[in-house]
């Protein structure tokens, strides 16, 4: 009976990534992933979450397998170096990281036509902080 860590295995394939680039992506060890594709180790909620976003596939693919009747592909998460690295310096969770660029692409890049240049680190963090009361739990 196929796994998490062979659906894993399989969209990674797919897309033509290595567990590198995999692991880059969402933010994990290459050899945490190995152990994950390879049935060594259990996966927990948070990195369940981290790879299926990064493979833009659902939770509910993931660990059962199943796809949803109006399931179809999306594109994976993809969190700005900048954004990382504030997250990163402020210890916040893969869940208010989420957040606060789905807050921003709502909140400031729709608001002009024209392409933005990326927010700087310095950018982010003021973002973070303007609006971490009204749009996350901490």
């Amino acid at each position: 009976m196929p796994h998490p860590g062979d659906r894993i295995k399989g969209i990674r394939g797919k897309r033509n990534w290595t567990q590198e680039e995999l692991a880059e992506a969402a933010g994990i060890s290459k050899s945490f992933l190995s152990d994950i594709e390879n049935g060594k180790r259990n996966i927990s909620s948070e990195s369940a979450l981290k790879i299926a976003d990064a493979l833009g596939i659902s939770l509910d693919y993931l660990i059962r397998g199943e796809a949803g009747k109006r399931e179809r592909e999306r594109e994976p998460v993809r969190i700005p170096p900048e954004l990382s690295k504030v997250a990163e310096e402020l210890e916040l969770s893969y869940s208010v990281t989420l957040t606060l660029l789905e807050a921003h692409d709502a909140v400031v890049a729709r608001r002009a036509a024209r392409q933005l240049r990326p927010p700087t680190v310095e950018e982010w963090r003021r973002f973070y902080f303007a609006i971490k009361d009204v749009y996350t739990d901490e």
